[in-house]
């Protein structure tokens, strides 16, 4: 194997440079030897396939020597960083060192059995990447390619551990090398994740490709023969593929397409092809080959040529109606654009034989240090950020004097006032995007001119700017400055905040007692509970999703009193603790939906009929012994819920009410609409999945113009 890996060496490192590759080798080997793998195979060979991937990335000597070496100070108690830097000088040992600490930080957040302290670990796992890739980006290239391997040879790892790494590599070490425009990488660990998250998925996507692969690939060969006729009469030098699709990402466009009302045909770029040409001139007069002898789709085309990706992507798209009415994307590129697709930052290597770095290297690295610079004190949100302000794709808005600002998309005009200046976000009072007047929740979109109206003090921010389904604030840095803001006030101040924030959009979602809610969230104290509240250290979307999700804790809390009990009515989603095989039905007069502290009433004809706990008929029950403990199962069911919505009446109320409800998906069962004087009540009856659906949907409702309050009722 090392012959291999040589090999590919040498078709790119100076000959001085080789020998390091093969003395690390030689010091691995010694280090591992005796040491296996889950798999059986010698340990060794995990390095070299490390050091191999990062040969097809063109990574210089040191990386590669430093690939080798990456596990020797970990396996090895008689080797310290200190000998790596005797033998090989300061580069290879600083390389070794940080996968090293990188590495042993993960382990640690592997170990931790509570979920706080393992997402706290996890955020300064992140953190610790996030600054090694500001010093040396080549860390966290070897580290992606020890997990790229590792995700190859998964197969022997347990089935929790499978699950556990799958998930880990999906939702940071896959993003991370999006971000940094490796492709390839991306793709095999985004399908090999993908393939231990959702087994089933992952078949069924896998067995609809080749049930239709033959004729798929016949109707591209043809296209292709087209294209390349009329790009070869065009006198244009090109070169056209077909374009695979991979697994994840047709799982995720069926997500997407599904909550659109969409189906699997409508995917545009299951047929695809790449054209790659010489020189920028020729992409866009092969464009326009394109475009006439095939007609394009409206809404359809994107050139990131004139407007470059911050991960250095750069390719026109546009989607065509080509041969027999079928929709193909097409992306068209220079090779060298091609290569920078492929291979990202690798592809602008830093150290490549020996140069320094390009300005252009460097420019795209000021984004990474400072998310670092953000995050200083505020660990607890780096994964929040990686994955909001690094890992999401970008949007280009200009200022008012033409200076262009990178943002994560969905950003707002509150996130571009923090990109200009930390205090301009506490002083904004409106926003204008090309001219015109829009809402602080606005979502920018490339190439808009926003504009900050401000006043001239400090206004200070409003809580509801954290809250996440309100859509004010999109970035995680942004976020961070608020909570800071907020943490700094008076605490009687906060308590007081918090208390009017939780009558407001909380007390409304369950009947549980306020100290109840408190301690669910982990604090003994309501007061320490609403100031939390109050400051924005906890918000309502944290709240609710904890309710949302307390049916686990619920359940175990009942099981410690009284026997292990079986699931009844999978339709229901209930468990009914204690009592035989009975069925249950929900009870009519309090309709209690997923999140509610519920019990079980024992009917004569009916079963068990579920009530929630502060249900009045329960409360008055003078035959306590036939309540019985019940618990929410598993199954996803919708709840039907009764809505009243005070508003003053106005023409188009109930449009806008009824509208606004069937766009969150969400089924209209009833709806009752009454006017007195000037005030219309609007009384709705709807189906949700639970308390955080239903949280959702009265924040919007609050959104309506008019709009004065939105409570729940019994039905």
């Amino acid at each position: 194997m090392l012959e291999t890996l040589m090999s590919k060496a040498i078709e790119y490192t100076p000959t001085d440079r080789l020998g390091v590759i093969e003395r690390a080798y030689e010091y691995a080997e010694d280090a591992h030897r005796g040491q296996k793998r889950k798999s059986g195979e010698p340990f060794i060979t995990h390095p070299l396939e490390t050091a191999m991937v990062l040969a097809d990335l063109k990574l210089d000597a040191d990386a590669l020597a430093a690939a080798l070496l990456h596990d020797v100070v970990e396996d090895s108690e008689d080797i310290l960083v200190q000998d790596i830097r005797e033998q090989f000088g300061e580069d290879i040992a600083r390389l070794v060192d940080g996968v090293t600490k990188l590495t042993e930080a993960e382990l640690v957040a592997s170990g931790r059995s509570s979920d706080a302290l393992a997402g706290h670990t996890q955020a300064e796992t992140i953190r610790k990447m996030m600054m090694a890739m500001a010093r040396d980006i080549r860390v966290v290239l070897i580290k992606l390619a020890d997990r790229l391997h590792n995700m190859r040879t998964i197969q022997y790892l347990s089935p929790a551990k499978r699950i556990e790494k799958a998930q880990e590599t999906l939702h940071i070490y896959a993003p991370l090398a999006h971000r940094l425009g490796i492709w390839e990488m991306k793709w095999q660990l985004e399908d090999m994740s993908f393939q231990q998250t959702n087994p089933q998925e992952y078949k069924s996507i896998s067995r609809r490709l080749n049930s239709k692969r033959t004729v798929r690939e016949a109707y591209i060969n043809s296209a292709r023969d087209v294209l390349q006729r009329e790009l070869d009469n065009a006198h244009i030098g090109a070169e056209v593929f077909g374009r695979p699709k991979h697994i994840y990402s047709i799982y995720n466009k069926i997500a997407k397409y599904q909550s659109q009302n969409k189906t699997v045909d409508d995917i545009h770029d299951l047929f695809a092809l790449r054209v790659l040409v010489n020189d920028v001139q020729e992409c866009y007069t092969a464009l326009g080959v394109i475009h006439t002898l095939w007609r394009p789709v409206p809404g359809e085309f994107d050139d990131y040529i004139a407007n470059p990706k911050d991960n250095l992507y750069q390719s026109i798209h546009t989607t065509v109606i080509a041969e027999d009415g079928h929709p193909v994307e097409i992306q068209v590129r220079t090779h060298e654009m091609h290569h920078i697709a492929e291979y990202g930052v690798a592809a602008h290597w830093l150290y490549k034989e020996g140069k320094p770095g390009d300005e252009s290297f460097e420019q795209k690295m000021v984004r990474v240090r400072q998310v670092v610079e953000w995050q200083r004190d505020l660990s607890e949100d780096v994964v929040g950020s990686l994955r909001t302000d690094i890992f999401q794709n970008q949007v280009f808005v200009y200022t008012p004097i033409g200076e262009l600002k990178e943002l994560p998309e969905g950003s707002t005009p509150l996130d571009f006032a923090f990109s200009i200046h930390t205090e301009l976000i506490f002083r904004c009072i409106g926003a204008k995007v090309n001219g015109k007047l829009v809402p602080l929740t606005y979502q920018l979109k490339n190439g808009d001119t926003c504009q900050i109206l401000t006043s001239k003090t400090v206004r200070g921010p409003s809580l509801d700017w954290l809250n996440e389904d309100l859509g004010y604030v999109k970035t995680s840095s942004a976020r961070a400055k608020v909570r800071q803001w907020f943490r700094r006030q008076e605490r009687s101040v906060n308590i007081q905040r918090g208390r009017d924030l939780y009558q407001r959009h909380i007390r409304r979602l369950t009947s549980l007692q306020d100290e109840r809610v408190a301690s669910i969230m982990g604090i003994a104290s309501l007061d320490h509970f609403l100031a939390a509240l109050g400051d924005g250290s906890i918000s309502v979307g944290q709240v609710v999703n904890k309710l949302s999700s307390r049916e686990e804790e619920a359940e175990a809390e009942v099981r410690h009193q009284q026997e292990l009990g079986l699931p009844i009515s999978p339709s229901a989603g209930i468990q009914v603790l204690g009592v035989g095989d009975l069925l249950t039905s929900m009870a009519r007069c309090c309709n209690p939906i997923s999140g509610d502290e519920i019990i079980g009433y024992i009917t004569r004809v009916k079963g068990v009929t579920v009530h929630r706990r502060n249900c009045p008929n329960i409360i008055n029950e003078d035959e306590p012994e036939r309540l019985v403990a019940v618990s929410w199962g598993k199954t996803e069911v919708k709840y039907p819920v009764r809505i009243q919505v005070r508003s003053m009446d106005r023409v188009g109320l109930l449009r806008d009410v009824t509208s606004l409800v069937s766009g969150e998906n969400v089924n209209i069962a009833s709806c009752v609409s009454e006017e007195y004087d000037d005030t219309s009540i609007i009384t709705l009856t709807v189906h949700v999945s639970g308390i955080d659906q239903l949280s959702r949907l009265f924040f919007k409702l609050e959104s309506v113009n008019g709009v004065t309050s939105v409570t729940r009722s019994n039905l």
